[in-house]
């Protein structure tokens, strides 16, 4: 069944960060449509190039101009697939293009076909997991479902980030064999043109969302206490977040106590406008009048 050459085909504002994380939350309500998702094959244009077959993956192996080895298989727990006039084929642990490569070494030194051209298509992962760990609503582990999966999706699975999460992420694995470590501002997937950094999750990889930072109102306001520090929040920002100053405070009594490098505590007696860092502890005086 020796063929002749083949050509080859292979196949943000306050309110613009609440909107965006939001839309993180809303996407782990669908768990229908993502099933629908996971049961549709990743076509290779959107198929992650590294993705790593796993055991329990179901893909469809096919070689230019020869139908008759089109093969839909599930890889085993050994990592193995049978095919057809190779056997036994080891494939786990290997990229889709390695094991594209794999076949069609094995077809050519075995006289089957001269020039092969072979694709392979991830149909179903099942083998592959990432964890996503810190302040998510449900951390621990997760099967990545599709060959496609990406961060956003991880996200979404783990319940969204929780009320205490920063807005930028950690994702640590392995890319071609090498320690792989990027930090991801949320928020700015959602923003015009960033969508480039909602990258692909590989198996193995950790997402850690830490805490976010945090700032702290006392004295003559409202509600005291801590609270999340939003992007660009200033003092007056955060008095308004706390219910705002007290009948016998003042704004003339407002100080700030912020550490410097060397962890020494400094009072400072900003402007309103002026912004809050994490850790800050603003604290209002009782007027004398």
């Amino acid at each position: 069944m020796q063929q002749e050459n083949a050509r080859t085909i292979r196949p943000l504002g306050l309110s613009g960060l609440a909107l965006s994380l939001s839309l993180v939350l809303a996407m782990s309500a669908a768990p229908a449509a993502a099933q629908t998702a996971a049961a549709a094959p990743a076509s290779a244009a959107t198929q992650s190039a590294e993705y790593r077959l796993g055991s329990g993956d179901v893909m469809r192996v096919t070689v230019y101009q020869n139908p008759d080895l089109t093969l839909e298989t599930r890889v085993s727990e050994n990592g193995l697939v049978s095919y057809p006039l190779l056997g036994n084929i080891k494939v786990g642990g290997l990229s889709v293009t390695q094991a594209e490569n794999l076949i069609s070494e094995g077809l050519k030194k075995g006289n089957f076909v001269k020039n092969p051209q072979t694709t392979i298509v991830v149909l179903q992962v099942k083998g592959n997991q990432a964890s996503v760990l810190g302040n998510v609503n449900r951390p621990g582990r997760y099967p990545i479902e599709t060959a496609d999966m990406r961060l956003t999706d991880l996200i979404a699975t783990a319940g969204g980030v929780a009320s205490t999460g920063a807005e930028v992420l950690v994702v640590s694995g392995k890319r071609n064999g090498q320690p792989y470590r990027v930090e991801i501002d949320l928020p700015a997937i959602f923003a015009p043109g960033g969508s480039a950094n909602d990258i692909f999750i590989q198996h193995g990889d950790v997402v850690w969302v830490d805490r976010a930072p945090m700032v702290y109102i006392y004295g003559e306001v409202q509600r005291p206490g801590p609270m999340k520090l939003e992007r660009g929040m200033t003092v007056m920002q955060s008095l308004a977040t706390g219910g705002g100053i007290t009948l016998r405070g003042t704004e003339k009594g407002i100080r700030v106590n912020r550490k410097d490098s060397e962890g020494k505590v400094e009072t400072l007696q900003l402007p309103m406008d002026a912004p809050l860092k994490d850790g800050d502890v603003v604290y209002v005086k009782e007027s004398l009048f």
